[in-house]
């Protein structure tokens, strides 16, 4: 007899059969309205590209919970980028997920520990964070595209993550797509992204894109051998968020 754990794989297996060739506002729609009304939370940077998929959601179901990672270590201007979307797309359920007190005060007592270990940094003020924020849900909504990087090209539309299901919508979408939204939209930009910076996380953290086409050139140049915060993968390999609590 199959487990429900078996049976839920089963199901997503299926999910990935019958929509892996829906995408952008299609798939979101599918998902959120007729599929698994009320069981996916939207992740969002409120980034360079986010407002996209905050669009898209706010035509959708403008009620659907969008965790947003509040690290301690953002821009201000990412804060108040956060603020006027809310306003402009009417979102009604954007909730904040902080960093753990007694985590930050073990491991990173001073604030300096995205200098000495950045993996750890983002462990404890992102992935955990993200963990606990998506206990209640089935599933979540990321704004992951091929373009970003090596680790991201081969990526479904529908993937099946351990005991959740992770749907990426923009997976196809080219730099020239994100540039046509935001205009056929009229979307803000992020008031950083004019002065050159194409991806953004924590300050510390984040520098203006090189010109040479790869957009995620500007994060963790400290540590060279970083590409990836972490929510999405451990170790090299795309993993589902592991139990900590450390």
């Amino acid at each position: 007899m199959k487990t429900e754990q078996q049976k839920l794989s089963v199901q997503r297996r299926d999910f990935a059969k019958d929509y892996q060739y829906l995408r952008g506002y299609e798939l979101m729609s599918a998902f959120l309205k007729d599929i698994m009304p009320g069981e996916l939370a939207l992740v969002s940077s409120f980034g360079a590209e986010s407002a996209i998929l905050l669009h898209m959601v706010s035509r959708i179901a403008p009620d659907t919970p969008v965790i947003f990672l509040e690290t301690g270590k953002l821009f201000e201007q990412t804060l108040s980028y956060k603020e006027q979307l809310i306003k402009v797309f009417g979102l009604s359920n954007v909730q904040s997920a902080y960093p753990n007190g007694g985590r930050l005060g073990k491991h990173d007592p001073k604030g300096r520990l995205w200098q000495q270990d950045p993996d750890m940094c983002c462990h404890i003020r992102k992935t955990l964070p993200l963990q606990e924020a998506l206990q209640p849900f089935s599933g979540w909504i990321t704004g992951r595209k091929h373009y970003q990087s090596k680790l991201r090209a081969m990526l479904p539309a529908i993937e099946d993550d351990g005991d959740q299901i992770k749907l990426n919508p923009l997976i196809d979408y080219t730099p020239e797509d994100i540039r046509v939204y935001f205009e056929q939209h009229n979307l803000p930009k992020h008031p950083l992204f004019s002065k050159g910076y194409k991806s953004i996380g924590c300050e510390p953290c984040t520098a203006k894109s090189a010109d040479n086409g790869n957009v995620r050139s500007g994060r963790w140049q400290h540590a060279p051998n970083k590409t990836e915060c972490g929510i999405h993968i451990e170790g090299g390999k795309v993993i589902r968020i592991r139990e900590d609590n450390n």
